[in-house]
């Protein structure tokens, strides 16, 4: 694999991490997690709690990634912590599961937005019905659902793709741009619905009074969880670049420290500022929440103006994110002959080019297959058992490598990653019983989890018929 300059420094690490997590979450989930938890204290309480185990997590992850700071992030780590064998998994499950999915899920939401501004075309309900695909025990699948949204996504990632596949200097300079862009909108959502006059602070205790303590509040509360596990994922992107980073032992884990930091202060506020103008009924009934908060603060001038600055940084991380996990399939493609056509580096370019291009054409397919819901879900399930993996390595890698120089440890060893560990476990089994008992009652269409752990478990014969000699 060619050797790659190091040449981002802290500044730029931080970027990265705040580009790849703040993105389409914090604008297509707080109305889901409305409607699921019936209370703005608790929709609060659910992104503390989800960015603090984010940062343990992620905390954890640093201590390995300023141990082996290489390009391809957490398939070199599982490759030190569990072997190739495992590193494989984590790197099919990857590619054929929550990176593919994560970046169909991003772009998702720029067409869904579109869909605010102009009307996308869509078949009528009995066609979209017509054809469907069937797996037993996982669900049903229609193809032809909502095919303007779904082909404008198409369209999102083939330009982004491109962008990439030619010159990663010239993907730099678009994702600077957008990310500069995707800063003025935050601040100019925030900014304005406080100052707007237009909100009510009894909207923030609404039904406070009301909230119940049984199991379906724990299945409630876990599934908006996993709606914020899915807002604040992409912390990891830092780690895929680590072998581009300058001093990467002291630069990876401040990163990933002030730039998660950051995005709970920004996630927090822009929910209270939702719940500040709007009560929790109106959130959990709005399509497009940053837009309606915007036309309620401003006028209709202001929803469109909103809806057009989202877009835009939701393209922003769409990029950053398109960039990045093709370095894991790349990675990946070095120790398998099955992949060895996508490890090769494009000669004209220099770009990993066949591991853009097999992301997209997979991704492509997820995007035909699916929805916005059921990829974060499939998404979030699969890379948080894989999240739990690489903080319990931090154990393995304290007793198999005692001697191995660590300039960075993970702050709060072993309370950290312990709690991480522990909560990411619990946070699986709920999530597994939850999808299953929604299924059995009808109430979704497919088991979201279980169709994630068959995909990464494909990759299981894929990796012995693939091995090289």
């Amino acid at each position: 694999m060619p050797t790659l300059l190091r040449q981002l420094n802290r500044n730029t690490a931080i970027a990265i991490v705040v580009g790849g997590v703040i993105g389409s979450g914090i604008f297509m989930k707080p109305s889901l997690m409305v409607a699921q938890l019936q209370s703005p204290i608790l929709l609060l309480s659910v992104w503390v709690v989800a960015g603090i185990i984010t940062l343990f997590g992620a905390l954890s992850n640093a201590e390995v990634a300023a141990m082996f700071p290489e390009t391809g992030g957490q398939y070199v780590f599982f490759q030190k912590m569990y072997g190739n064998g495992f590193a494989f998994i984590y790197g099919w499950a990857a590619f054929a599961v929550f990176n593919t999915a994560g970046n169909a899920s991003i772009a998702y939401v720029f067409s869904q937005y579109t869909g605010y501004l102009i009307e996308l075309p869509r078949l009528n309900t009995a066609t979209e019905q017509s054809f469907s695909l069937v797996i037993p025990y996982i669900g049903t699948f229609f193809p032809l659902q909502n095919l303007g949204v779904k082909f404008l996504t198409i369209l999102v990632i083939v330009i982004f793709t491109a962008i990439s596949y030619r010159s990663v200097q010239y993907g730099g300079r678009v994702q600077r741009i957008l990310t500069a862009l995707k800063a003025a909108a935050i601040l100019l959502l925030i900014g304005g619905i406080f100052f707007s006059g237009k909100g009510d602070v009894s909207n923030i205790l609404q039904g406070t009074t009301h909230v119940p303590t049984d199991w379906m509040m724990l299945s409630a509360y876990m599934a908006a969880l996993a709606g914020a596990f899915w807002a604040y994922d992409g912390w990891n992107n830092i780690s895929f670049v680590a072998g581009e980073i300058k001093e990467p032992q002291k630069n990876i884990p401040q990163s990933l420290f002030l730039g998660l930091s950051f995005c709970i202060i920004v996630y927090v506020l822009v929910n209270l500022a939702f719940v500040y103008l709007m009560p929790v009924q109106q959130i959990a009934a709005s399509s497009f929440i940053a837009s309606d908060a915007a036309n309620i603060a401003w006028g209709s001038i202001g929803g469109v103006l909103i809806t057009l600055m989202v877009m835009l940084f939701v393209l922003g991380t769409t990029n950053a994110n398109i960039l990045a996990t093709s370095r894991v399939t790349f990675a990946m493609a070095d120790n398998n002959k099955l992949f060895a056509w996508a490890g090769k580096v494009q000669p004209r370019y220099k770009t990993p080019g066949n591991a853009l291009w097999l992301n997209a054409a997979w991704t492509i397919c997820l995007i035909i297959s699916g929805s916005f819901d059921m990829l974060t879900d499939i998404l979030i399930f699969v890379s948080w058992f894989f999240y739990g993996m690489s903080a319990l390595g931090v154990f393995l890698l304290r007793k198999k490598m005692k001697e191995e120089k660590r300039v960075y440890k993970v702050w709060g060893y072993p309370f950290v990653p312990a709690v991480f560990v522990i909560f990411t476990a619990f946070f699986l089994v709920v999530t597994l019983v939850n999808d299953i008992s929604h299924y059995q009652h009808g109430q979704t269409q497919v088991i979201h989890s279980v169709l994630g752990i068959l995909i990464t478990l494909v990759g299981l014969p894929v990796y012995y018929l693939s091995r090289k000699k």
